[in-house]
């Protein structure tokens, strides 16, 4: 037997040396024609080709179904050899052109990280065109997912779901690490255990910072929950984690978010001043601990919010203040679940947008048909393409959507825009009947 090296590309070599060693052992004898060695055999096909050599790894997991999208690629459900099931997200290199150093950082952080609240790193690999890393996959859903399923939730169900994000961010920060993009859809039970762990996912953006004062000055974050100072383009560090947080913590309580505008000025403006309305019809079962825990996050200043280390220690997460009660009773709790779920259907639809452009640009391969996007009965089976010929050598790709890909967009639209319209009718039912009901007592 012979051993065979297999080195990371130069690029990758600065922070792999783990992965140094591996070694694929073959057969130094026989023709070549009766080998069963199927790495190697990939690992001759890979280099006819062009691929690099880690593209071998490939073959060790079989792709299912599109998890989400994003700007830079999607991340898709895949099996191993052992039958472990991960998540591979999977990162066009013509998307990061000239900032391959974001994906390099993200490998760096994802290896180093080990928490019980953050997503765990499994392997990474790469094709001519594509990068692929793989992490655990978590199959119990994203948070609010799980709210609009279970339809209740107490604000000690949040004190204690926050912790769990807060000591992922907590871990994050002692090792100057920004994650710069919390947000609900990147917060993630690992299984559909009730007491299941809720991990942080999604490094794409993260920042490790050279020193504690270092200020960051690229524009990062997710509509709704980018912090003040990010959008303002005034510089920015750890504290725009805690700005996020106190969004998501406000949403949880009450089911919609403390900054409502639709365009980006006026959301600005929103949270420049930092205004934070309490409503009394949605908040008056919230304990006082957990609007005082909110306002030290949403403070406008970032100097004079809260850090991590000292959230940990407020009274609503360490003292009995959070009430058992639940906060989303009746009318309230179907009002939450309607935004919610239409916020989600939102981004759902915004991801799927995503995917099917990237399946009108990239072959079948690694990206799906819009039939494996999410449930696949939310949607009619998308039309045969007519065929479009091929752009002539020297032209551009062609930018805009095909046929197949408009036409699911559409019935997404129309879809989405029926269920709202369901929605509407259904909490107009609820209302009158509890006037009715209020009236005649």
């Amino acid at each position: 037997m012979v051993c065979l090296k297999m080195p990371f590309p130069s690029s990758f070599g600065r922070f792999f040396q783990p992965f140094a060693s591996f070694t694929a052992r073959i057969p130094s004898e026989g023709p070549l024609n009766s080998l069963t060695n199927v790495p190697l055999v990939a690992n001759m096909l890979n280099k006819l080709s062009g691929q690099p050599e880690s593209y071998e790894k490939k073959a060790l997991y079989k792709f299912g179904r599109t998890l989400g999208a994003g700007t830079y690629g999607i991340v898709r459900e895949a099996e191993s050899t052992d039958g472990e099931k991960v998540a591979v997200k999977i990162i066009l290199k013509k998307n990061v052109r000239g900032n391959e150093n974001m994906v390099y950082d993200e490998l760096e952080m994802l290896q180093s990280l080990q928490h019980p609240h953050i997503v765990s790193f499994v392997d990474w690999f790469e094709s001519k065109d594509k990068f692929y890393i793989v992490t655990q996959l978590a199959t119990g859903g994203e948070l609010f997912d799980r709210i609009c399923e279970y339809g209740k939730f107490t604000e000690k169900d949040a004190s204690q779901t926050i912790r769990q994000v807060l000591e992922a961010v907590n871990y994050l920060h002692k090792r100057n690490i920004v994650h710069r993009d919390l947000k609900p859809e990147n917060l993630l039970y690992l299984t559909r255990a009730a007491d299941s762990q809720l991990v942080l996912a999604d490094f794409g953006i993260a920042k490790m910072l050279h020193s504690p004062s270092e200020v960051l000055t690229s524009m990062a974050g997710s509509f709704g929950y980018a912090a003040p100072e990010v959008m303002l383009k005034q510089g920015h560090g750890k504290a725009v984690d805690m700005w996020s947080l106190g969004v998501i913590t406000y949403t949880l309580l009450c089911g919609y978010s403390p900054f409502r505008s639709e365009n980006l000025t006026d959301l600005i403006e929103e949270c420049r001043t930092g205004r934070i309305i309490f409503h009394e019809r949605y908040w008056r079962d919230v304990s006082q601990d957990a609007k005082d825990f909110i306002l030290t996050m949403l403070n406008a200043d970032p100097a004079k919010r809260v850090t991590s280390d000292e959230a940990l220690k407020h009274e609503w997460l360490t003292g009995e203040s959070a009430s058992d009660r639940d906060l989303l009773p009746e009318i309230r709790a179907y009002i939450a679940r309607a935004r919610l779920r239409r916020g989600i259907e939102i981004v759902k639809l915004a991801n799927r947008i995503e995917s099917l452009k990237m399946h009108e640009e990239e072959d079948g391969e690694d990206i799906p048909s819009p039939m494996d996007m999410g449930n696949a009965g939310d949607s009619a089976e998308a039309p045969p393409s007519n065929g479009e010929a091929s752009p002539a050598p020297g032209h551009a790709k062609k930018k805009s959507l095909g046929s197949a890909a408009r036409g699911a967009i559409f019935r997404e639209v129309v879809l989405a825009k029926v269920r709202e319209q369901k929605e509407n009718e259904e909490r107009e039912k609820v209302e009158r009947e509890a006037r009715e009901k209020a009236s005649s007592a």
